[in-house]
């Protein structure tokens, strides 16, 4: 009778019999270069890098291992690489604001020879405008300014010696300068002769000493005020020539950048910024034995102050710039301006700034990992206000601003760069539900699938792809039994017969793992065997713990029967995910009934180990026995039911058809096969539904039945849904091939009991009432009877 149940040998795994390989090995095959079954993402992120409009920046989601990172990095360069190379980008010196420099933009890969050439531009002034200050006809024309200027202060002072004479006062010179002193005979008057003077003589030689005093003072103001503007003359003079030694030599070295005008202008700025600091320029030219002091420290400020800090450089660069920042710090992003430790304080300028990763990358694209962002709410605001204003500001991190620090403030950068975020399924929904700025900003997402349907295109792309990974690693060629391999692994990870995995990372481990096998014993290529034998290598490796576990079902550390009938008691099944090795194993669930406060007794619950799924399955129970058996009179029963030996948490819905099982057994009386175990949820209809986790599920009771001996009375039944996700070992297939274990396949709880117990449930009458030698009929009966005995107790 439970034989229609059973799932056909055909049906445990997926068949090769249509698989397209018609080669002798994967040499044969023309490596595959494009992606397969992406269209979806693909075209997405093609849109996102097309769109030129604001906000539409690209969010790339998926699984680990489906190739995302690298799918998208080489998308976005092959686009990269029909654009533009976006110019150089510099940072100069802002003469009028030290505090504030400016970009500056040039030809592609020619900022550092722009620098290299201001650098020998400044060298070369130091030597040549000394040299042109010491020509022949300069030093005549000066010395002809300075010999016409020496005559008026010659003729000045003349005429004032010969005013004095008149008085017979003369001029000396003397510690403090020059004096007027009374003469006679040609000689200065001693004091003492001065002394002898009759008063009325003496007050007429001290006003006219006084007199003298005063033209002399009225002619040194003049002679001052002449001698600056000689001086004013001379520095024209100087001016003048090296206006034109400085225009001749910026002519010489920069001729291939006077079409860019932001050169120009800096080149035109740090023109008149010489002539203006000709001193500076002189002091910093005195030979490097003499420069000492306060002269080396002008030949550095020299040096610096026309520097030019290149940026961004993009020499060899061919397209627009992709770059992908690993380590998105808030430095590494958006730039840093370093600072020198200074008596307790930090000097910097602008030769001390860095650009980040969104500078480098402007005119291009930038790729980032949302999680880093994320973990630091500054940078990832920060980055959202950027992209929104299309600015760039490289500034301080705000945890290294300090108040007594000076700092720089360069000119906000235009900023025009597509930025790529890659992230999972849950970080986009919270960002989406969360972050209005976000969905403003990030209108692009492309989402990258872990699976492709299985059919003939596929399945040879598959093999191709193969074919790539031997090709690019370096592997053995693999045999069509060797790919059918592969693809069954394919399937396995994806979880359906119908379906390929896309999380081409494993998939290429086995295929590395399966090449060493192969090596090993020296194949020329790689056949099935040598797959399944890097699949059970690495199993082998990692599943220490799997094999603890068991360990305690043989000793009878863990109870569980496989044969016989218990009333009450069911073993379901549970999946232990220990890193990337999943398995099942079985666990025994009973119930107990007993009249009293109508309702389930979920132990888990009551200890509070049950999760709140589970506790959802549980109640889902309740619902389902009211819809069946309390039509007619309330239930006046609880139930108790408990995972026994389980000492840890306890969720997910997928025992509760298996919970319900053990409830209807209790209550109907009715053994249940101990040999079968169970795996399933159901709704509050009794409908079975699919679950996660099969293939682990069936193999791990297989194991546990197959060490204390198969029967061929054992099995599991599941849910029909999860018929299509079989990928069994073959050791398992060729166990119930032989009819040694078996898989059943229900779609309701109706079929499920029919299968554990034997027994029909019956069809109920116009009444809802059952046929009393069937199990549910014997479940109403005691219901009936616990009615009953609670009404008569309660009066």
């Amino acid at each position: 009778m439970h034989r229609k149940y059973r799932v056909k040998t055909r049906d445990l795994t997926r068949r090769c019999d249509d698989d397209p390989f018609h080669f002798k090995t994967t040499d044969e095959l023309e490596p595959m270069d494009g992606i397969i079954g992406q269209r979806r993402a693909i075209e997405a992120i093609d849109f996102g890098l097309k769109m030129k409009s604001s906000g539409y920046h690209i969010f790339i989601t998926g699984p680990e291992g489906t190739g995302k990172s690298t799918i998208t990095r080489n998308l976005i360069s092959a686009h990269a690489k029909q654009r533009e190379t976006p110019s150089d980008l510099c940072l100069v010196n802002n003469f009028d604001d030290e505090y504030c420099p400016r970009t500056m933009e040039l030809p592609t890969g020619s900022a550092v020879f722009f620098s290299r050439r201001m650098a020998q531009f400044v060298e070369t002034l130091k030597v040549k405008f000394p040299n042109a200050l010491d020509d022949k006809s300069f030093q005549e024309k000066q010395n002809k300014i300075k010999k016409e200027y020496a005559e008026k202060h010659q003729s000045i002072l003349a005429q004032i010696e010969a005013e004095a004479a008149k008085l017979d006062i003369g001029i000396v010179q003397t510690e403090k300068g020059y004096q007027p002193v009374p003469m006679k005979k040609g000689h200065p008057v001693s004091p003492e002769d001065f002394q002898g003077y009759a008063a009325a003589r003496k007050k007429t030689i001290e006003t006219d000493l006084a007199q003298v005093q005063q033209q002399m003072n009225d002619a040194f103001k003049k002679v001052r005020t002449q001698a600056k503007e000689m001086q004013g003359k001379l520095e024209d003079m100087a001016a003048i020539m090296a206006d034109d030694l400085f225009s001749e030599e910026i002519d010489v070295q920069f001729a291939d950048f006077k079409n860019w005008p932001q050169a120009h202008q800096f080149l035109d700025d740090t023109k008149k910024d010489m002539v203006e600091n000709i001193a500076l320029l002189l002091r910093a030219a005195l030979p490097g034995e003499k420069q000492v002091g306060e002269t080396a420290d002008v030949a550095g400020f020299l040096k610096k102050r026309y520097q030019v800090n290149v940026l961004v450089d993009q020499r060899g660069e061919k397209g627009a710039p992709v770059i992908f920042e690993y380590n998105p710090t808030f430095q590494n992003l958006f730039g840093k301006i370093e600072k020198i430790p200074t008596q307790g304080s930090g000097a910097t300028d602008f030769t001390m700034v860095q650009a980040g990763s969104l500078l480098r990358a402007n005119k291009g694209y930038l790729i980032l990992e949302i999680e880093p962002l994320l973990r630091n709410q500054l940078i990832w605001e920060t980055l959202k206000n950027t992209l929104q204003n299309r600015k760039l500001y490289i500034q301080d991190a705000p945890d290294q601003a300090g108040i007594f620090i000076a700092s720089l403030k360069p000119k906000p950068i235009p900023l025009d760069v597509k930025v790529i975020l890659l992230g999972g399924y849950e970080t986009f929904r919270r960002l989406q539900g969360a972050d209005l700025k976000f969905n403003k900003i990030f209108k692009v997402r492309a989402d990258f699938d872990h699976e492709v349907e299985q059919n003939p295109e596929n399945l040879l792309n598959y093999a191709r792809l193969i074919a790539r990974a031997c090709k690019t690693e370096n592997l053995l060629p693999f045999t069509p039994c060797g790919v059918t391999a592969v693809v069954e692994y394919g399937n396995r990870i994806a979880g359906d017969q119908k379906k390929l995995s896309l999380k081409f990372g494993q998939v290429l481990d086995v295929l590395k793992e399966a090449d060493y096998w192969a090596g090993s014993e020296k194949a020329t290529a790689v056949d099935n065997k040598h797959v399944v034998r890097a699949l059970s290598e690495y199993r082998f490796r990692h599943n220490l713990y799997e094999e603890k576990v068991q360990e305690q079902y043989d000793d009878q550390s863990i109870l569980l029967d496989v044969t016989g009938d218990v009333v009450g008691q069911v073993n379901a099944l549970a999946v232990y995910q220990i890193g990337e090795i999943a398995f099942g194993r079985p666990s025994r669930i009973t119930a107990e009934s007993y009249m009293g406060k109508p309702g389930i007794v979920n132990v888990e619950h009551e200890v509070k180990l049950s999760g709140q799924t589970h506790d959802k399955g549980v109640m889902i129970i309740a619902g389902y026995l009211g819809r069946v058996f309390a039509q007619n009179y309330p239930l006046s029963v609880s139930v108790s039911i408990t995972f026994e030996q389980s000492y840890s948490g306890i969720d997910g819905d997928s025992a509760s058809s298996t919970e319900l099982y053990a409830v209807l057994s209790s209550l109907s009386g009715y053994p249940i096969r101990q040999g079968i175990a169970v795996t399933g949820s159901v709704n509050q209809k009794g409908e079975i539904q699919a679950i996660g986790g099969v293939n682990e599920k069936i193999e791990g009771f297989f194991d546990v039945c197959a060490k204390k001996g198969l029967t061929g009375e054992q099995g599991v039944m599941i849910p029909s849904s999860n018929v299509k996700n079989l990928l069994l070992r073959k050791d398992v297939v060729e166990c119930i091939d032989r009819g040694m274990f078996h898989i059943y396949k229900v779609t309701g709880i109706e079929q499920g009991i029919e299968i554990l117990t034997g027994a029909s449930v019956g069809t109920p009458d116009e009444n809802n009432y059952f046929p009393e030698n069937s199990l549910f009929g014997a479940i109403q009966t005691k219901l009936k009877k616990f009615h009953e005995r609670s009404v008569r107790y309660s009066k």
